[in-house]
């Protein structure tokens, strides 16, 4: 079981397919792509059965924080998965994370058993748990990430995800990737993450191609959708699923 610490500045934006074009032919020679390539990331994220985390998030406090396990690609029992506390303080992000098999994470918030390497970051994940009390899956997340690092320093990193779907039922990384899309068709979600400012050719790029930042949280989409329903169903009764 390992761990990390990341500490960046993370900026969103949704880009056109043409806008995402013309963006890695800009930056082809400042950018490299990752190692490992294209991947599929899974996501299974922790909430409380009131949806307290993301109804918090939503509101855009100071301080707000959210819990998830991680796998690249649907993961067997004895995968290795990611758990990771992730933390926004004044538009910083701060990411702790401790690797350890699928099947020691399932167990762990089944309360069959610790998880397995009692260090700081396990800690802090603990008393997370403990602070929030019940914590379900309370959501599926999956998209399509191609992901590219910067020539210059390993510091700068830029990331478009597609086909990012969700879903509430097989709410496992073990379950194969799948579920309701998020955006519109021909759209990537675009982040620049840098721990410190972003460089100016990159600014520049950004400006010339018309691409503007938002604030986007896939979570927060996924229940804003799955809240927008529910109220469909109460006031005409109509069925979600």
């Amino acid at each position: 079981m390992s761990e990390r610490i990341f500490q960046r500045h993370e900026l969103k934006f949704l880009v056109t397919e043409e806008q995402r074009s013309r963006l890695e032919a800009a930056f082809a020679d400042r950018m490299v792509p990752d190692p490992h390539g294209e991947s599929t990331v899974c996501n299974v994220y922790y909430d409380t059965p009131d949806f307290r985390l993301i109804r918090t998030s939503l509101q855009k406090p100071v301080y707000k924080e959210k819990l998830r396990l991680r796998s690249y690609g649907p993961a067997a029992p004895e995968d290795e998965v990611f758990l990771e506390l992730k933390k926004k303080y004044k538009g910083i992000v701060y990411k702790r994370r401790v690797s350890l098999p699928l099947r020691a994470a399932e167990d762990y918030f089944a309360g069959r058993a610790p998880l397995p390497d009692p260090g700081q970051i396990s800690r802090e994940i603990e008393y997370f748990h403990r602070f929030y009390g019940t914590l379900l899956p309370a959501l599926y997340l999956c998209y399509d990430r191609t992901a590219f690092f910067s020539r210059e320093s390993t510091d700068l990193r830029v990331t478009f995800d597609r086909n990012i779907c969700w879903r509430r039922e097989g709410v496992t990384l073990s379950s194969p990737a799948g579920g309701r899309q998020i955006l519109p068709a021909g759209h990537s979600l675009l982040e620049i993450k840098a721990a410190a400012a972003i460089p100016l050719w990159l600014v520049e790029q950004l400006s010339r191609f018309g691409i503007r930042q938002t604030s986007f949280s896939k979570y927060g989409e996924a229940y804003k959708t799955i809240l927008a329903g529910t109220r469909r169903e109460n006031c005409g009764g109509i069925a979600y699923v």
